[in-house]
């Protein structure tokens, strides 16, 4: 089969290696449609130290079942499926108390072992969730970052008539923004500093949405205040704007060396909880269910796709900030 190989940092290329075969509770799946994520881009350039070398790139997924090994259940030759990357040991101490996205053997497909910027891909069939008939494949590829929103909201307290604050409008702060609407929010406020990104996020339901949120009239703060971006000018800012008693989430991913100045003080004297969310936890069949129930436009927030072929156009175009999601299509030969 045809896969994109991260030799080591710095250089791929598409190359034939062997198809994958299925082992005990494994499928095999054709992959349709892989998403790009900013950690694809940290694992191109060496900064995602989980990850051993060579590697095929590739988490967020969906395609069809062509195979299965032994003792396996749940899915069957020919399902269309969405694929929970996660590889949890099941033995150490957060997995046996239900964390297992702090596993201390943590692993991905894509991340730690090979994934869907591929022809084909194995997956845990356990892993496997059938996609209702309607949604195709690239829809199917939304449903990881999702998956990993629906994360995030399991870490906030909600409640009827909140005011949220969402720092960044790329694929996380899209998708959260909507899933605020869908929570009952009062309001949703995103700040980011690409215009054309803001006015998607109007199309998709905020309230209001700026490059700076000394532009919104909330003077008393919100009662919560979700960063996706991973900017440390983003935490430090967004800190700020939480209303006494209210909650900020980390969602976004900075660098492990950055630092945030922040005010001890005022998390005391206000009582403001800051959260972090990472990944995905219990919430992939959730996705699918939100996804299959039309919560989210995908169309809105597909914008590109290209071949294995084209990965470095692909690259460029993630880096430019032009699109929101970008896909791959494995199957698909460059046009010539």
């Amino acid at each position: 089969m045809r896969a994109l190989v991260v030799e080591k940092p710095g250089r791929f290329s598409v190359e034939t290696v062997p198809d994958p075969a299925p082992g005990p509770g494994e499928a095999v799946i054709r992959v349709d449609a892989v998403g790009i994520c900013g950690t694809d881009i940290h694992i191109t350039e060496g900064e995602f130290p989980p990850t051993p070398y060579p590697i095929v790139p590739g988490h967020e997924f969906a395609g069809e079942v062509v195979a299965l090994g032994p003792e396996t259940a749940g899915v069957r030759v020919g399902d269309r499926v969405a694929v929970d990357p996660s590889l949890f040991c099941g033995r150490c101490h957060y997995c046996a108390i239900g964390r297992g996205n702090l596993c201390e053997n943590w692993g991905a497909i894509g991340d730690t072992v090979d994934g869907a910027m591929a022809e084909y891909v194995k997956a845990p069939t356990a892993n496997c969730y059938r996609l209702p008939g309607h949604i195709p494949a690239a829809h199917g590829a939304l449903v990881e970052p999702l998956s990993c929103a629906v994360h995030g909201f399991d870490r906030l307290p909600r409640q009827l008539g909140t005011h949220y604050l969402i720092y960044g409008a790329g694929t996380m702060g899209l998708l959260m923004t909507q899933l605020a609407v869908a929570a009952g929010a009062a309001s949703v406020s995103v700040v980011d500093t690409n215009p054309d990104r803001l006015a998607v996020a109007r199309t998709l339901g905020a309230d209001a949405a700026t490059v700076g949120a000394d532009d919104l009239d909330r003077p008393e703060g919100w009662e919560i205040v979700i960063e996706c971006s991973g900017s440390v000018a983003a935490m430090e800012d967004g800190l700020t704007r939480v209303r006494r008693g209210g909650t900020y989430q980390q969602f976004g991913v900075a660098a492990a060396t950055a630092r945030a100045a922040v005010s001890p003080f005022r998390i005391y004297n206000d009582e403001i909880t800051i959260v972090g969310s990472m990944a995905v936890l219990h919430s992939f069949g959730r996705a699918v269910d939100l996804m299959g129930e039309g919560v989210i436009d995908a169309e809105t927030m597909i914008t590109h796709d290209f071949s294995l072929d084209e990965f470095d156009e692909a690259l460029r175009t993630f880096r430019a900030g032009t699109g929101r999601k970008i896909q791959l299509h494995p199957g698909r030969r460059a046009a010539r």
